[in-house]
C-alpha cells in the first residue's frame, strides 16, 4: 500500500483532464471533493471516519 500523498499539481492535472474550471483557485480538500464528484462517486473526502472503499486514489491521504 502506498503512503504517497497527492499533490496539488497532481490534483490540478486530473481536474483538467475532467474539464473543472478554477480547480487551481480550490483549496486542496476542495479539489478533491470537486474531482470525487465529476467522476461519479461521493464526496467522502475527510469526511467519514471508518471508510470501508477501496480502491480509492485518496484514502491514504485522507485516513491518516
Amino acid at each position: 500500500m502506498s503512503t504517497k500523498k497527492i499533490t496539488k499539481k497532481e490534483l490540478t492535472s486530473k481536474a483538467s483532464e475532467l474539464n473543472l474550471k478554477g480547480a487551481a483557485k480550490l483549496r486542496k480538500t476542495d479539489l478533491i471533493h470537486a474531482i470525487q464528484i465529476a467522476e461519479g462517486n461521493s464526496d467522502c473526502f475527510a469526511r467519514i471516519s471508518n471508510c470501508a472503499v477501496t480502491p480509492c486514489l485518496y484514502r491514504s491521504e485522507c485516513q491518516a
